[in-house]
């Protein structure tokens, strides 16, 4: 990993933090609004090849999502997602990455039942084949169905399915758990996450900090499946511990090289998010993983919930730029291309 030679990378972590003013969030600085704040980029950061580690798509009329379907409630870990429950196809993706550079993006399961992962699969496929996105899959498995191989091998026969994700999220507040139990936990759930290498296939893990230090040591059993940390960890900043539980659970994972990090859902992580708030976690994470181990992404249209994708996209490239473009070049584009093994000549 490489630095411009003004800058030293841990001193200027140092220095983000320790501008932290006490306690709101966990000790991250509240900030003004800086997200509202236009940022006037280079032509240069914002033609760097970018290929988005994490899009979602859906057409509501062709597979029923019931998180996206009324009513709608604040009550979830995001709040309402009215504002997002409609069509979003290849045309709006592009639309809202208008600016940026795409040259590949990385659609992840969104949601769907259970029993509609494959016909996910099969119209994203239909999609890519019409309209050159997405680029590579990572679909929906339920990694604790006694049925996970078959699954998983109906998944794997889809040369664009690179990968698979099942949330586990699990969090002892109600409001802010993604389901009833931790199923990281459950020994049949264990055994589902060890069959995907059978199959080829590398791992989205979207989990809360106090899960990773406990999921560290199967990760590491199985250093044949790639793991692609969701969201930056999700840090809970509201827990009374919280931004130190994020980084026990992050260094338990960075320590393990097979495991790399997506730069995103900075929404999830604190809705009134501005670029003071999420930099230091940004600057943090990439110090913690190595710029070769963390990757932009968009996280449309989801992260739409709390900015447009230009605020997301403007800001991303502000907090790296005195790297260099080297760096620059892998977080937005090279890393992903080479974790989900997509094959782009960038």
């Amino acid at each position: 990993m490489s630095l411009t030679p003004t800058h030293d990378r841990r001193a200027l972590l140092t220095g983000l933090l320790g501008s932290a003013c006490a306690m709101g969030m966990g000790g991250i600085a509240p900030a003004n609004n800086m997200k509202s704040r236009p940022q006037r980029l280079s032509p240069e950061r914002s033609m760097i090849p970018f290929v988005d580690a994490h899009i979602h798509l859906w057409d509501l009329n062709h597979i029923r999502y019931d998180w996206l379907s009324p009513p709608f409630s604040d009550d979830g870990p995001n709040g309402s997602v009215e504002s997002i429950a409609h069509d979003y196809g290849v045309a709006q993706y592009r639309a809202d990455l208008a600016r940026w550079n795409v040259v590949g993006a990385v659609h992840v399961d969104a949601g769907a039942a259970a029993d509609s992962a494959l016909r996910e699969t099969q119209w994203l496929d239909g999609l890519a084949a019409i309209d050159g996105l997405p680029t590579g899959l990572v679909a929906f498995a339920a990694l604790n169905d006694p049925d996970i191989d078959t699954l998983l091998a109906a998944q794997a026969a889809h040369p664009r399915v690179k990968g698979i994700r099942h949330i586990v999220n699990w969090h002892p507040e109600p409001k802010r758990t993604y389901g009833p139990v931790d199923l990281t936990l459950d020994p049949q759930w264990q055994a589902g996450y060890a069959l995907l290498a059978r199959h080829g296939l590398s791992f989205d893990l979207q989990c809360y900090p106090g899960q990773m230090p406990g999921l560290a040591p199967l990760i590491e059993r199985h250093p044949d499946i790639p793991v692609i940390l969701n969201h930056m960890g999700m840090p809970v900043l509201t827990d009374a511990d919280g931004l130190n539980d994020w980084r026990r659970g992050m260094k338990a994972l960075a320590a393990l090289p097979h495991v790399a990090v997506k730069l995103s859902g900075m929404g999830f992580i604190r809705r009134d998010w501005t670029l003071d708030s999420i930099a230091p976690l940004v600057r943090e994470t990439i110090d913690l993983f190595g710029a070769d181990r963390c990757a932009f992404a968009s996280d449309t249209p989801t992260d739409k919930l709390f900015a447009t994708i230009d605020q997301y996209m403007e800001s991303y490239h502000a907090i790296v730029a005195d790297f260099a473009q080297s760096d620059r070049r892998a977080l937005f584009g090279g890393n992903a291309n080479r974790l989900y093994r997509l094959g782009l000549d960038l």
